[in-house]
């Protein structure tokens, strides 16, 4: 794409909660994504409370991964893996997803950011998953935190050949990045999951009715610089964008 004759929508990224040094962070590798796509990113620090006015200026909505939802917010239970429970990230990333929802926003959901949409919308989640699925499928190479590429896990997906998310991809069976411990357990009215992995995990869902929602359990960043399959969801998603902000403006 030739970004320089084409409008480049604005995409609102979420990053990751304050840190002990009261820092808001980003793997780069979502940035990169957005900027090959043609959008221009913009980071959403977690806590954000002006939401309508803030997707106001936005054309869509990157919900990010990172730590776990507080299993109070889905009436689940508490966990030792359960890690990097962020209120502040929590309370702005469930009002962004129900906001993006209603209004039909161009949304992507990375990891974290389908498990958000899932508990948004009313569903639940798998508090840990080697407890309910085994290990016969790696999700998540240890240890917990901010994971280095070389601690992804690959593992093989099915995806439904009717959904959105096969014809971006362009394929039904992938082999994506992988970390995670939690995943989507009662689905939230309107999600159609699309994506399961072999152990039966939830791995890629679709809100009916939206104009634009797809959201996966894997990490496409991490690879989409060399695998064009990934990058093809961000392109997909920034087009949607764009055309969304062409409706806007008329």
């Amino acid at each position: 794409m030739n970004s320089a004759t084409q409008f480049q929508p604005l995409i609102g990224i979420t990053t990751y909660g304050r840190d002990a040094e009261n820092h808001f962070s980003l793997p780069g590798e979502y940035v990169d994504a957005v900027r090959r796509a043609g959008g221009i990113p913009v980071l959403i620090p977690a806590g954000e409370t002006q939401i309508d006015a803030l997707l106001q200026r936005l054309d869509g909505l990157i919900l990010a991964g990172g730590g776990d939802v507080d299993p109070e917010l889905y009436a689940g239970n508490q966990h030792i893996e359960i890690y990097m429970i962020d209120p502040e990230r929590d309370s702005s990333e469930l009002a962004l997803a129900r906001t993006v929802t209603a209004k039909g926003m161009p949304t992507l959901g990375i990891c974290r950011g389908l498990q958000v949409l899932n508990v948004a919308l009313g569903g639940s989640l798998v508090e840990h998953l080697p407890d309910e699925v085994g290990e016969s499928i790696t999700h998540r190479n240890p240890p917990p935190g901010h994971a280095q590429i070389s601690s992804y896990a690959l593992h093989p997906l099915t995806v439904n050949g009717e959904s959105r998310l096969a014809g971006i991809l362009g394929r039904t069976a992938v082999e994506p990045a992988s970390w995670h411990h939690q995943a989507v357990r009662r689905v939230a009215d309107g999600l159609q999951v699309v994506a399961r992995a072999e152990d039966g995990t939830v791995e890629a869902a679709e809100l009916a009715d939206h104009p634009w929602l797809v959201a996966v359990q894997w990490h496409p960043e991490i690879t989409a610089a060399d695998d064009p399959s990934q990058q093809r969801i961000f392109d997909a998603f920034v087009a949607a964008a764009r055309a969304n902000a062409k409706r806007q403006t008329g």
